[in-house]
């Protein structure tokens, strides 16, 4: 007999192996509205199986933690259930001997401290307010509500023009979001469970880039009621559109040139050109809306003569201006901020970066748009220096994979520590001191980094660029009463009010911090309906489009249609748009994988679509 065997995967193993990637996708799709308790036990049940069991915190902790979860869902407790389900928590976060049970504990101690209501709706009132809420995951996840299964079934018959309507519907602007949206709304598809996430991003690009000129609808009788919109980017541009289209007389004012705010003056022309952004922009003026551009508030206009001469105010002024790192040597020569650069490029400045060593300093989507604008401007080299691991970026995945395609370098784990400069002031080096990953931050979910026990690092650096986010210009409106809180961000209600300020609304960036397109929309669109509420009407906003039926003529799973870009080696010498957009093979094949969760199961017991808002 031999001592030892060649160890092969059997059939058994495979088919293990495959129920376990089948559950991968399950857990990929789970949907936004199910019972957080229901989903705490069945992780918790996970957690438990993938175990030793040797020691008593796993072994006995949590088999008990399981039992009481399912008391509190299936059972009749008493209301101290609560409390024996915290301390048996964290006496298992104590005292259990490996990372699996403490992260279990940790998980079941998360859950009873971010959705306590649910517990409790469970031990007092034997319902769920989960399932009160089961809506289609892609719709549920768009920050606009935008009726993502109609326009994609529209996609699929051929009526492009069709799915820009619909689209509008929710969203002013499709063009714009079809080239630059982080596409929230795929994180859950219900498609995960059978193979990839449809790429819906991709479709709405070949909906736009097929429809035309697609008309705006027309605007409703005039209300006689005039409101001012303090800022013309994506979430200013939403709200005067659907006020406009309520009837409303609809002013912006723009301190910039030009209208678009981040989307012209933060990213750059070859994620978004700027012929499309301009078409847009302008089919949305097409509705009567007036503009006054070059006026800053507080200067060229007081706050308090806009209440007075407007019936309602609408402010979302974005995240415009610069952070500071606050280390040695940021105001010398050569070093700018993103926002700088951004913005110069928005206005069309000429820059030439030809022959310079450049260093980015940031991880996010902003520092890869600096760092791939760097390299077209004729940058000898470019390299990112980030203080975390490079999977630990905020900005989007293929954002980073393009920049590296593009010729940059990512320097990870590099903590910029002061700035070297010459006799004459100029930047000639970034000095960092490199890190060692650490424990996990609960609030962010992403390792801490920690000084290393290694010498601080030279990077020679010509032009230095620093791209660590973006601040609120709020000192003007703080001195009006706009009350402003931690971080320079207005204080403002879910509805978009202003407390103790009559009329006025603000949304966006201004509120949330810097954030995305697509949530700068969803503000918009907001504090139009609560703004056309407060002046007296209750009109509603419709797109008047007929969603088709469902046809499945191919079930099987196939993968997910990427969207192709230009070779690297081309499109980093230029501006011009590095996307190429779908076929109608492509889009027709990929639209056809579509689920249509607007139809079966829980969405069609929710009636499927929301018609009008």
């Amino acid at each position: 007999m031999s001592r030892l065997d060649v160890k092969t995967p059997s059939k058994v193993q495979a088919i293990v192996d495959q129920m376990y990637r089948n559950m991968e996708r399950r857990i990929a799709a789970s949907p936004p509205g199910l019972c957080p308790v229901d989903m705490a036990l069945n992780f918790l049940s996970l957690c438990q199986a993938q175990t030793c069991g040797k020691c008593v915190p796993c072994r006995i902790g949590l088999a008990q933690l399981n039992a009481m979860l399912h008391d509190v869902l299936e059972g009749e407790p008493d209301p101290s259930i609560l409390d024996r389900i915290e301390s048996t928590a964290r006496v298992i976060i104590r005292t259990a001997d490996c990372a699996i049970g403490i992260d279990a504990a940790e998980l079941v101690l998360m859950g009873l401290e971010g959705f306590k209501d649910d517990y409790e709706e469970h031990i007092y009132r034997h319902r769920c307010l989960g399932s009160l809420k089961n809506p289609v995951p892609c719709v549920a996840l768009c920050p606009a509500g935008v009726d993502i299964p109609g326009y994609i079934s529209l996609i699929n018959e051929g009526r492009c023009e069709d799915a820009v309507r619909l689209i509008r519907k929710d969203n002013p602007l499709p063009a714009a979001c079809a080239y630059i949206c982080e596409h929230p709304c795929e994180a859950r598809c219900r498609r995960n469970m059978v193979d990839d996430p449809l790429n819906i991003r991709a479709l709405k690009r070949y909906a736009v880039d097929h429809a035309g000129n697609v008309p705006q609808p027309k605007c409703a009788a005039p209300t006689g009621k005039r409101v001012a919109v303090v800022g013309g980017g994506p979430g200013g541009l939403s709200a005067a559109y659907y006020l406009a289209l309520m009837g409303h007389k609809v002013t912006i004012f723009e301190r910039h040139k030009a209208l678009g705010g981040m989307m012209r003056y933060g990213i750059p022309n070859y994620r978004l050109p700027r012929t499309v952004l301009d078409n847009e922009i302008k089919s949305i003026l097409s509705l009567g809306i007036q503009v006054h551009r070059n006026v800053e508030i507080g200067t060229d206009i007081t706050f308090d003569d806009l209440k007075k001469d407007y019936d309602c105010l609408y402010l979302s002024i974005g995240a415009q201006t610069d952070k500071k790192m606050g280390i040695e040597g940021e105001g010398s020569e050569g070093v700018m901020s993103a926002v700088q650069l951004l913005s110069a490029i928005g206005d069309e400045e000429e820059f030439d970066f030809t022959g310079k060593r450049v260093v980015v300093i940031g991880g996010g989507n902003v520092a890869m748009d600096v760092t791939r604008s760097a390299i077209r401007l004729g940058a000898e080299n470019v390299s990112v220096v980030y203080r975390r691991r490079q999977s630990d970026m905020t900005a989007q995945p293929e954002e980073v994979e393009g920049a590296i395609a593009e010729g940059a370098e990512i320097l990870s784990l590099e903590a910029p520590i002061r700035i070297e400069t010459d006799e004459n002031n100029r930047a000639v080096a970034l000095w960092t001191q490199p890190q060692i990953i650490g424990e996990i931050d609960p609030r962010t979910g992403r390792p801490s980094p920690a000084v290393a026990s290694v010498p601080e690092h030279r990077i020679p650096a010509d032009i230095i660029i620093i791209a660590v986010g973006q601040g609120i210009k709020s000192s003007t409106f703080e001195q009006s009463g706009v009350k402003i809180q931690r971080g320079g961000t207005f204080l403002a209600e879910s509805d978009t009010k202003l407390p103790d300020l009559d009329g006025v609304f603000a949304g966006g960036d201004c509120v949330t911090g810097p954030a995305t397109v697509i949530r700068a929309i969803a503000a918009g669109k907001v504090a139009a309906a609560n703004i056309d509420e407060y002046l007296g009407f209750h009109h509603e906003i419709t797109s008047n489009v007929t969603v088709p039926a469902p046809v499945f003529k191919d079930l099987k799973a196939r993968g997910r249609i990427s969207i192709s870009e230009r070779d690297a080696s081309e499109r980093k010498n230029d501006f011009l748009c590095i996307e190429c957009g779908y076929t109608d093979e492509e889009a027709h094949r990929e639209s056809g994988r579509c689920l249509r969760c607007d139809h079966f199961g829980y969405g069609n017991f929710r009636g499927g679509r929301v018609e009008k808002w």
